[in-house]
């Protein structure tokens, strides 16, 4: 009895080494991917519900990537799940340009995690994690680049659309919308209904971005 349960003991069922080193890199992995999103994505965008996409996804590539690595998980079926869930388009929302962005960030993150325990130490990881988090930094401050907005103005005073009377077409549009206006540009006209489409060009109160503004062209009217 006492040889049967030291080979119960000595069994991998009771090894616990494989265990804690998949905890270790998930709590990593965790780590990095909610300080992106708390320090650097939600402060600007305030959308919980990507947050929530963001972090599950993660989670997901993670344990699925290092879990199927103990049976041969090459780098170009990791590769093949990093194409798959890149691309991934909501039919009931199509998602903007900055959460694509910061998915394919999460996922790739996820992937080197996932893949760099079987061929870095964990020194080199969270470096590699922190190269991470610093590129995102650098990108995502303001001190580098200055941020210009854009909006589409469907615009009723045709008359001031001519190239003679851009300052006070700048000027009308400053006192009606309060913004600081920059640039403006003239795109469809329509003389039967005397209105235009401008493209105005202004600088920025907040630093959140406006989900509005990425809109390029009007939504159709109801029929």
């Amino acid at each position: 009895m006492f040889d049967e349960w030291s080979e119960v003991v000595e069994s991998p069922l009771m090894e616990n080494t494989g265990f804690l080193a998949l905890l270790g890199y998930f709590i990593l992995n965790t780590l990095v991917v909610f300080g992106v999103i708390r320090m650097f994505y939600y402060p600007k965008s305030r959308r919980r519900d990507y947050v929530f996409t963001f972090m599950l996804i993660s989670i997901s590539i993670f344990l699925m990537i290092f879990l199927l690595g103990n049976v041969k998980l090459k780098v170009g079926f990791a590769l093949g799940l990093f194409a798959i869930f890149g691309i991934i388009r909501y039919r009931t929302e199509s998602m903007p340009v900055r959460e694509m962005t910061y998915l394919f960030v999460i996922i790739a993150v996820s992937v080197i995690n996932a893949l760099g325990h079987e061929t870095l130490s964990f020194l080199e990881l969270v470096g590699t994690n922190l190269l991470f988090v610093l590129s995102i930094l650098v990108c995502e401050s303001t001190k580098w680049m200055k941020h210009v907005a854009c909006k589409l103005v469907l615009y009723d005073r045709i008359e001031l659309i001519h190239q003679d009377r851009k300052e006070e077409l700048l000027a009308d549009l400053r006192e009606r919308t309060g913004l600081d206006i920059c640039r403006v540009e003239v795109g469809h006209i329509d003389f039967l209904r005397d209105v235009a489409m401008l493209k105005v060009h202004y600088n920025p109160h907040s630093s959140r971005p406006n989900t509005v503004d990425t809109m390029v062209k009007f939504p159709k009217e109801n029929e």
